[in-house]
């Protein structure tokens, strides 16, 4: 009996000390687990902060870039040129007064401008045309032709006659342009106007002869509808996040949203203020520079995920109380070790029940796992362009077959289609062909229902959008399809500095009765008839 006494003891203490060493580790782990996830909890926040910060610097970004190309879409209008080449045959005494008098022929250009500036809509501060002597040729607003804005002032603050031109600022203008070149664009950045009064992004641009120098435009675009897309953005569980802007050249605010009365007024945070003193020589084709901080301010600590916008030599940034950013944090930590402490006694309890069980969980799971991906494959390779995820031919044909037989509404169609998009593979690499590709769904995303988009070819895209009571009306669908052609006229950068500038070719149906698949063809019909599209010139057609 001892024996068996013995024998049980020994096999108690060999329980206990698996369960001890269980115990252990299980506790081991459990400290392991909650400071990792700790860890990697605040990691994602700061991620986070960064990801909706880059978000804002590319809006602001494809702000700019749009105002730039739209203004380079001006400067190139036969329009310009030709009443530029004519100003500049006149002294500019002769112009100013001949424009003021209204016996100067400026009746193309400025018609040209008005329906540009209509375009460009109420962002609009101001769409005009210079000499080279800064007199105003053309403008939105008709009442300052033949002023010039490069004058001397008779009294300081103030320009008064006589109308004498300051050459030193016109040789700097002049400068600044042939700089920039015929394929560049003069930006002074986001300054407040001295005509309105109000927040803008001043441009010039450089009207070219061949290669002469004959005048320029000029362009202001109100920053406060980009303030509005900022605003609108908002970041979920951090409420009291703000943003800022801050030019890196003279370390003042563009943005504020915390204190509006900061705006143009030099920053007094330390942290920016040396960020503004190590990114000053920033080259401008350097990408954009994403890192975070910390700092206090009012008792309070704060951190702050920044990005350097080069180009522009800007620095925006997120901000948001450690309280706020790291509370997820916290609660994770606690949930853990709630759930740590859960852990170690179901441990003790369930060993052996929950191992079997384990065995046949993990059995089950992936034998569902597999017939799930099997399902996923094939309905993927059926229905699905498997590069770029948006839906294949068959899915149109599927899908146009099942709405267009007896449609009492009417439905829109558009088309997009990389020009000459072999000669990207070709120049480019496969590789970054593929990239464009998966890139203009991405853009396309924006614009238009992710299940009403369809890739119908190499290189061609088709999207559907249905009218309900009449609406979209046409003009409304040209206007999205504007600006998603715009966004996708965006360049790609590459890995190795070179960048992708596409073109395509877009064509508009809009269909008044049932219809078929061969409103692809349609589209196919018109795309190759027109050539490379332009943005506000592109056709729609009923049929």
């Amino acid at each position: 009996m001892s024996s068996n006494k013995k024998k049980t003891g020994t096999s108690m203490s060999t329980l206990n000390l698996v369960l001890i060493i269980q115990l252990v580790i299980m506790l081991g782990l459990s400290v392991f687990i909650t400071v990792t996830v700790s860890k990697k909890t605040k990691e994602n926040a700061i991620d986070h902060m960064k990801a909706i910060g880059e978000e804002r610097a590319q809006l602001i970004e494809n702000f700019v870039v749009n105002a730039e190309k739209s203004l380079t879409y001006f400067s190139r209008s036969p329009e310009v040129l030709d009443v530029l080449k004519r100003a500049g045959a006149l002294s500019w005494q002769d112009l100013q007064s001949q424009l003021r008098a209204g016996t100067f022929d400026n009746k193309a250009a400025q018609d040209y401008t008005a329906a540009l500036s209509k375009d460009i809509g109420e962002t609009n501060e101001g769409l005009w045309v210079g000499s080279l002597d800064t007199i105003v040729v053309n403008h939105t607003n008709d009442k300052i032709l033949g002023m010039m804005t490069r004058k001397n002032a008779k009294e300081e603050g103030h320009e008064n006659d006589p109308d004498v031109p300051n050459q030193a600022r016109i040789d700097d203008l002049i400068n600044n342009l042939k700089v920039a070149g015929d394929d560049g664009v003069y930006n002074t950045g986001i300054i407040i106007s001295p005509g309105s009064g109000a927040q803008c992004l001043s441009l010039y641009k450089g009207v070219y002869d061949n290669s002469k120098l004959v005048g320029f435009v000029g362009l202001g675009i109100y920053t406060e509808g980009l303030l509005k897309t900022l605003n609108s953005i908002s970041i979920p569980d951090m409420e009291n996040a703000t943003y800022s802007m801050v030019n890196i050249s003279d370390n003042k605010y563009i943005f504020n949203s915390f204190n509006t009365d900061l705006v143009t007024k030099e920053t007094e945070q330390k942290e920016l203020l040396d960020l503004c003193d190590k990114y000053k020589s920033i080259s401008v084709l350097e990408n954009d520079i994403t890192d975070e901080y910390e700092y206090d301010f009012d008792g309070k600590s704060y951190v702050a995920t920044y990005t350097v916008i080069p180009q522009y030599k800007w620095i925006l940034t997120v901000d948001d109380t450690t309280s706020e950013v790291y509370a997820l944090n916290r609660t994770m930590i606690i949930y853990l070790s709630i759930f740590a402490v859960i852990i170690i006694a179901l441990t003790v309890v369930f060993y052996f029940i929950t191992k079997r069980q384990q065995k046949i969980n993990e059995k089950l799971v992936s034998t569902i796992a597999k017939a799930n991906r099997t399902k996923k494959s094939l309905n993927t390779a059926m229905f699905k362009d498997v590069l770029t995820g948006a839906s294949n031919r068959i899915s149109l044909s599927m899908d146009i077959d099942k709405i267009g037989k007896g449609a009492k509404e009417s439905y829109y169609f558009a088309m997009f289609n990389i020009s000459n998009f072999s000669e990207i593979n070709s120049q480019f690499g496969n590789d970054n062909g593929d990239r464009m590709l998966v890139r203009v769904v991405e853009d396309l995303k924006e614009y238009f229902n992710e299940e009403q988009i369809y890739r119908t070819g190499s290189d061609e895209f088709v999207a559907y959008v249905k009218t309900e009571g009449g609406l979209p009306s046409s003009s409304e669908m040209l206007d999205k399809v504007n600006f998603a052609f715009r966004q996708l006229l965006v360049a790609e950068k590459l890995d190795d500095g070179r960048a992708i500038y596409p073109k395509y070719k877009v064509a508009v149906v809009k269909t008044t009765s049932s219809f078929d698949l061969s409103v692809v063809t349609v589209l196919k019909d018109m795309t190759n008839k027109s050539g490379e599209a332009s943005s506000g010139m592109i056709e729609l057609k009923e049929i």
